[in-house]
């Protein structure tokens, strides 16, 4: 058994058959429809969430797990592992109140669980590169420390650049401004956006279209990762061919030595909108 047991949230986008592998745990979110609930990857996957998007006069909305929730899990966790340390990283706490809710329950039970939250400061498969990394390492024997100093080299070179089909939904849900929002889309500009230091969504730059947009974030990469050994990872908002063709692409031009491509799920979906991408990369130790 491993010392150390991963858990984080359905934010990270993690593909089910990585998290089972890795034996990582994932506490959903909630996407609301109106006056129907739905947990994120549980009761509504990302098919079901972009066809009902695509179909709902109701903009969706969204709320982070309870403390309760949190602690049940890591309650159940320690009863199944009294011995292991429960590392809990999550969705960037200027993003959402999950990082918020986790740290609470750890409080509660602090007197008789090893649990340390941390803030990844990312969102999607930017936290799911971390999480992966780190519950490989713990798969492997490694120990709380070791966990913890790979966490912190994780957090600080992960990088994640996203680009948006439209702005419409970082605007109505309040990442970005009307105005922002309206000028691109008459420009038909297509914005690289990106999580600052703090894990707030920032605009990296601007380009006229995908191709553009998409060569420009691939020579942002090139500058900081060269020729070293990476993990990427590729999200999406049903884009699937374009998701898969481009991983494609950054394997002929990048020493990838891990990829996932995965579905940006319903609740980072509901923020950013159909037709995302989400490139996520970071070194290979």
């Amino acid at each position: 058994m491993s010392k150390v047991i991963i858990v984080t949230d359905s934010t990270a986008d993690i593909p089910p058959s990585l998290a089972k592998h890795f034996d990582i745990t994932v506490v959903p979110l909630k996407v609301h429809f109106g006056d129907e609930t739905y947990h994120d990857g549980v009761d509504l996957d990302s098919d079901g969430f972009y066809k009902k998007l695509s179909e709902s006069d109701v903009m969706p909305t969204t709320s982070q797990p309870t403390p309760h929730q949190f602690e049940e899990v890591y309650r159940k966790l320690h009863d199944e592992h009294p011995e292991a340390a429960i590392l809990s990283i999550h969705l960037s706490a200027n993003l959402s109140g999950t990082y918020q809710s986790a740290h609470i329950a750890s409080q509660n039970v602090a007197e008789e669980i090893d649990v340390t939250v941390i803030d990844s400061k990312k969102a999607s498969y930017a936290i799911g590169v971390i999480v992966v990394e780190v519950a490989e390492l713990a798969s492997g024997g490694s120990d709380k420390e070791a966990c913890l100093e790979r966490v912190e080299e994780l957090l600080d070179e992960t990088t994640v650049l996203f680009m948006v089909d439209t702005m419409e939904y970082l605007e109505k849900n309040g990442r970005i401004g009307k105005a922002s929002a309206l000028i691109g889309s008459l420009l038909k500009i297509k914005p690289i956006l990106s999580l600052n230091d703090d894990g707030e969504v920032y605009p990296f730059e601007k380009a006229r279209g995908n191709k553009k947009a998409v060569q420009r974030i691939i020579d942002e990469f090139k500058k900081r990762f060269g020729e070293d050994p990476v993990h990427v990872g590729i999200s999406h908002a049903n884009a699937e061919a374009e998701a898969n063709a481009l991983m494609e692409r950054l394997k002929t031009e990048f020493h990838v030595e891990k990829d996932v491509v995965t579905n940006i799920g319903p609740v980072i979906g509901t923020h950013v909108g159909p037709g995302t991408l989400s490139l996520s990369f970071a070194r290979v130790k």
